[in-house]
């Protein structure tokens, strides 16, 4: 099911939570809205579901004006950061429950929900409550329960939010396999630019209720529109008031008219890659990834003084 948002907005009092926003998902994707907090990404998601209605705008699924249907009738599972699962029933209870309020016969719930719970690697669990699963398994829970009545468009509000860095990585890698199986539409949001780069086909960044830019996750981080998509996708240096990505960052151990000088304050190994922190003369910060063959190539070391010449520069007028 494609998803196409046209022209959307959303005040709550005097505040814009969402301004005129358009944006298109192909069906079978997955898609990200990436922002900080209060950008507008959770309530564009809840206007997309249908928990918020738009002040302006419509919604599309199918092709089909959605914007005054009910939740109910769109066919959307979504699953929302802190589970919101029935404690007092059992994980076999929790998945079926969208089944049994839609009255499906009693022997397809039980194939479903068996089905369900081996794709969430839940297998065995199913007697269990709630609070005997970990977070990870909890929220694979919560996917369970959304998809048991075969929607056609997965939402996921910050799914793994609540979880712990490991089980975050561990999730990451999980979605990804799971929506090779399933190929149902998939919209989460996050404020985790690794995690929307990792995981999404498609980026769109939000920022202050205003779509700032949509595209894969290589174009948003090669060929960012603004001075905000590239702060805050990926990291960026500002030099002589240029950004400059740190790959971009050539260090050199003798002076060129070209670069500047600054000093080593920090070096950090990152598996292939070495992280060099350096200030200006100014005190400003830089910072530059090399590979670990170019910095031991250079021999670097903490308070050498070196010269700094970026290789690619990129000048934001807005």
């Amino acid at each position: 099911m494609s998803i196409v948002v046209r022209s959307v907005s959303k005040r709550f009092g005097d505040f814009v939570a969402v301004d005129d926003v358009s944006l298109e998902v192909e069906g079978g994707s997955l898609t990200a809205l990436l922002g900080p907090s209060g950008s507008g990404k959770s309530t564009l998601l809840r206007i997309i579901a249908g928990l918020e209605w738009p002040d302006s705008g419509e919604i599309l699924l199918s092709e089909r004006d959605a914007t005054a249907l009910a939740p109910q009738k769109r066919n959307v599972g979504f699953v929302f950061q802190h589970y919101a699962a029935f404690k007092h029933m059992t994980v076999r209870d929790n998945v079926a429950f969208g089944l049994k309020v839609r009255r499906r016969p009693k022997n397809e719930i039980r194939e479903r929900v068996d089905e369900l719970l081996n794709l969430v690697q839940l297998h065995g669990f199913g007697d269990r409550y709630p609070a005997q699963l970990s977070g990870g398994q909890r929220q694979r829970m919560s996917l369970a329960r959304a998809l048991a009545p075969e929607p056609q468009v997965l939402l996921l509000d910050e799914p793994f939010g609540a979880l712990d860095a490991r089980v975050r990585a561990e999730l990451r890698d999980w979605l990804i396999r799971l929506h090779d199986v399933v190929h149902v539409t998939t919209v989460f949001v996050t404020h985790d630019q690794e995690e929307a780069m990792e995981v999404a086909d498609q980026i769109a960044v939000l920022n202050h209720g205003r779509l700032e830019q949509v595209g894969p996750p290589r174009e948003l981080y090669d060929e960012p529109a603004s001075k905000f998509v590239m702060t805050f996708v990926g990291d960026a240096n500002v030099i002589d008031g240029a950004l400059v990505r740190p790959h971009d960052v050539e260090l050199l151990t003798e002076p060129d008219e070209a670069a500047m000088e600054a000093m080593i304050v920090r070096v950090t190994i990152l598996g292939r890659d070495a992280k060099v922190e350096l200030h200006d003369d100014g005190g400003a910060e830089i910072v530059a990834l090399l590979t670990r063959e170019r910095f031991e190539e250079l021999d670097l070391w903490r308070g050498q003084t070196v010269w700094v010449r970026p290789q690619r520069e990129r000048v934001f007028t807005t």
